[in-house]
């Protein structure tokens, strides 16, 4: 009976210590498989930051043109009842060649806006930095607003004063 007594103590012992290696292996597979997807989860977020990078648009390089003739108007709504006069130069912007074209193309009418545009402005309005920003943008829409009427689907990005002056 010692010897199965002995043996019983032993299969106990054993049993007890393949159990706590049991738990022990099952805890390192845990931790192993949380930082498994913790890497891989975190690798995932990297690709998807650079494919959100990859996928916004490059931007063209800007292309400019000048109008050679300045615009000279009078204001139709006068300031202390005398006569006053503006000349603007500009210049126009856009991201690709067909719209500068289309512009060239149309420029009668586009100048033609313009004008209309320029000559209904108040003289103290426009004497201001935020009543100048108002037309530059004013401009901008003329003439996209002339450029979209002729079916035209390349558009100007923007329209700079290369000259202002007034008296």
């Amino acid at each position: 009976m010692a010897e199965t007594n002995s043996d019983i103590e032993m299969n106990d012992n054993g049993t007890a210590m393949s159990k706590k290696k049991l738990i022990i292996i099952v805890i390192l597979l845990l931790f192993a498989a949380s930082a498994a997807t913790f890497f891989l989860m975190a690798n995932q977020d990297e690709i998807a930051a650079q494919d959100a990078t990859n996928a916004t648009p490059v931007k063209k390089a800007a292309i400019y043109h000048s109008v050679d003739n300045p615009f000279v108007i009078n204001f139709a709504q006068q300031s202390d009842n005398r006569v006053k006069y503006l000349q603007i130069k500009l210049k126009v912007m856009a991201r690709d060649q067909a719209a500068i074209d289309a512009f060239k193309l149309h420029l009668p009418a586009i100048q033609h806006g313009l004008l209309m545009l320029f000559f209904s402005q108040n003289y103290d309005a426009l004497n201001t930095k935020a009543g100048t920003q108002a037309l530059r943008k004013d401009a901008l829409m003329t003439i996209n607003n002339s450029l979209t009427a002729e079916k035209e689907t390349s558009l100007l990005q923007a329209v700079y004063f290369t000259s202002l002056i007034m008296q």
